[in-house]
């Protein structure tokens, strides 16, 4: 029996083709064109793709390449990460309007529980609708949305009601609209365990819902086992919460060569660092543990980390841990990706100001950080490029550094 509310009032809100949207909004020529975006280089991968895009087979997490030979005539974009920030919050303003309970799951999507906005606004389908026809108005994008009375069904419901629409599970239909549907819809669901269903002869939610929780337990482990049993009866207890922060926050880049280079190396964390880093203040959090993950040439992947003394969210620490973790490390035969990541995150407001006893320098910190904020003014006016660090160019050829 399931335990969900009453009401079909949680909405999932999840905007279509993402940043290949906001690219089309941003330069009106490319609407109705496929839009690809993501590495522009031989190793990058798509980040997103437009709907006519998507027609050529194009797919996130794609080679580039390949994307290419599908589709040479679309319009290949690298990301901006900035406007993507812009216009998510944009959108997220929108459905704030209409609840507090919202929980952003990413950039371009969240969940709702409207149940105590239903007096203001209407039933659950109605908010849904207002929200779809806000963030096209305001914003120029597309949300799809889902609306049932469990966080998963929400889910599942916005993902079929794509592209630019809108699906209801009526309360008191929710095990005949899920019960039909493919096994790897659910959550938890992936290529791994879903091998696992198949020698089960589970192909379907209903097929998985048949199973006793027993047998599921020994195929999949007593958790999972439990927690797919709970779902294929749409038994889901988890809230909205609005308050859930991201638990890390970071930038990598796939190189178009192998990178043995330590100095081009350093430089490129010193720009990760700083997209971090503007990320975090954009969020009002600090970060207590800074990870760098390096891949080789043969694939193999390694992640260093540390913790530091006091929280920060300053490109300047971010960058020198991230050296100095990078500098622990044997290039071999060079690096094909580098990353830099925020981890242990905490809220601006929760943090207790630290004593300057031992800086030699106490106003040096406030002085870093007026700057960096500075420079997060300038970039939001004129544009990402608009201002660097000198550390970040190599001196001219000839030239002592």
């Amino acid at each position: 029996m399931s335990v969900a509310p009453a009401d079909a009032a949680i909405l999932h809100v999840d905007l279509d083709a993402f940043y290949a949207s906001v690219e089309q909004h941003a330069d009106p020529s490319l609407v109705g064109r496929p839009v690809v975006v993501g590495g522009l280089g031989a190793r990058g991968v798509v980040a997103a793709a437009s709907y006519e895009a998507r027609r050529f087979g194009i797919q996130s997490a794609m080679p580039m390449a390949r994307a290419r030979r599908a589709c040479p005539d679309a319009v290949f974009l690298a990301p901006r990460f900035d406007a993507y920030q812009d216009a998510s919050r944009a959108v997220m303003a929108i459905l704030h309007s209409y609840t507090p309970l919202v929980e952003p799951i990413s950039l371009d999507e969240a969940f709702l529980d409207a149940r105590g906005a239903r007096r203001l606004h209407g039933t659950g389908a109605d908010i849904g609708m207002a929200i779809r026809a806000r963030v096209r108005s305001d914003t120029g994008l597309v949300a799809s949305v889902g609306v049932a009375t469990t966080k998963m069904l929400a889910k599942i419901a916005s993902d079929l009601a794509k592209p630019d629409g809108m699906l209801t599970v009526t309360p008191g239909t929710e095990l005949d609209f899920l019960h039909p549907l493919d096994v790897s819809r659910l959550w938890g669901v992936g290529p791994a365990t879903r091998r696992r269903l198949d020698r089960l002869a589970v192909r379907t939610i209903a097929d998985l819902a048949a199973l006793p929780e027993p047998a599921l337990q020994r195929a999949l482990g007593h958790a999972h086992g439990a927690h797919l049993h709970a779902l294929a009866h749409n038994i889901d207890e988890r809230g909205v919460e609005p308050d859930r922060q991201a638990k890390s926050i970071g930038h990598e880049e796939t190189f178009p060569t192998d990178v043995t280079d330590r100095a081009r190396l350093d430089r490129d964390l010193t720009r990760f660092a700083e997209r971090v880093a503007t990320r975090l203040r954009a969020h009002a959090t600090v970060a207590r543990t800074v990870q760098i993950k390096a891949r080789y040439a043969d694939f193999r992947t390694v992640t260093r980390s540390r913790t530091l003394r006091e929280p920060t969210d300053l490109a300047d620490d971010l960058a020198r841990v991230g050296r100095e973790l990078l500098a622990e490390l044997p290039l071999g035969d060079g690096l094909r990706l580098l990353g830099l990541s925020a981890h242990q995150l905490l809220a601006v407001a929760e943090l207790q100001p630290a004593l300057p006893f031992d800086d030699d320098d106490p106003g040096a910190g406030s002085r870093r950080a007026d700057l960096e904020r500075t420079i997060d003014d300038v970039r939001r006016r004129f544009g990402d490029e608009a201002v660097g660090r000198a550390a970040r160019s190599a001196p001219p050829r000839g030239k002592p550094a």
